[in-house]
């Protein structure tokens, strides 16, 4: 055998940029999910970002396996400090009401929101809200955030009765909590200059919607609420485009512009009676009951 043979066949371990082969080893970065500043969309995350309209904490909103989302608290906690009803974890991009099996899990904004009462924060998470509190107070004293007006207390039947500041919208034969009074609902889409549309969805010459009285009842299969009637936002008798640019919650402008990217996630929260009862409200608005006409004193459909 020639000696040149016994040059090519010994023993030498390859590279650690090459294979056994010779064959270069090409590792691709690692890179993480992330949006470009640039980019005509910011809704290519998993979850969108956002502020507690309560407390003006950063929140995440995650799809769950439902059509209601959630907001989780933007850090992860050890999953012993935690008690096992308040664990949610993240898989592909959906957010689970338990824990994954590892030491780590979300929790949801709801149990640790300074706005909320103390009594119903765990005392595993007492610490968290109290810190949460704190910047709650920063923001307020830097002037980064205004907290919501709360109805006056008084003899009078709630005040915010009048004008609701969280109202129940029934659209597509169903029913929602919207996050702002009807005539603030902004529009999600974005604008040339990448920032949210300022138009409202309750535009001058587009079609309203009706308040109406309806009986508060839960979903089916459920007992009836306390509650005889309750004030509902109907949007049912307006035409099915019309609904689903409020599903969507789009301005006119937008909603002919169906390529125009969304900057935020739709306000709509599906209405639970059983957990939203706060918000269920036994007089009309003030508009609805000083502009009706004679012999209609109020309206009572069905859901």
């Amino acid at each position: 055998m020639l000696a040149g043979s016994f040059a090519r066949m010994r023993s030498t371990p390859p590279s650690s940029a090459r294979r056994w082969d010779g064959s270069p080893v090409t590792v691709p970065p690692r890179r993480s999910l992330r949006v470009a500043c640039d980019g005509t969309s910011r809704l290519l995350r998993c979850g969108q970002v956002g502020r507690c309209r309560d407390c003006g904490n950063r929140i995440e909103w995650y799809h769950r396996s439902t059509e209601q989302s959630v907001r989780l608290h933007p850090h992860e906690l050890p999953s012993a400090r935690v008690p096992a009803a308040c664990r949610w974890h993240v898989s592909s991009g959906i957010a689970h009401p338990a824990e994954d099996g590892s030491g780590w899990c979300r929790v949801p904004h709801a149990a640790v929101c300074p706005a909320r009462e103390a009594s119903r924060v765990p005392p595993q998470l007492v610490g968290l809200r109290r810190a949460l509190a704190v910047n709650t107070r920063r923001l307020i004293d830097a002037g980064a955030f205004t907290p919501p007006a709360r109805p006056a207390d008084g003899p009078v039947e709630g005040r915010a009765a009048c004008r609701p500041a969280r109202p129940i919208v029934q659209m597509l034969y169903v029913r929602y909590l919207a996050a702002h009074p009807v005539d603030e609902i902004q529009c999600v889409t974005q604008t040339r200059r990448r920032h949210r549309c300022p138009s409202p969805l309750l535009a001058p010459g587009t079609p309203a919607g009706i308040w109406r009285l309806i009986p508060a009842t839960a979903a089916a299969g459920q007992l009836a609420l306390p509650a005889e009637v309750m004030a509902v936002y109907d949007l049912t008798t307006l035409p099915y485009a019309e609904q689903m640019r409020w599903r969507a919650q789009h301005c006119p402008q937008h909603a002919a512009t169906p390529t125009a990217a969304d900057l935020a996630v739709a306000d709509w929260t599906p209405f639970d009676p059983l957990h939203h009862g706060e918000h269920i409200h036994t007089r009309l608005p003030a508009p609805a009951r000083h502009h009706r006409p004679v012999g209609r004193s109020r309206e009572v459909g069905r859901p």
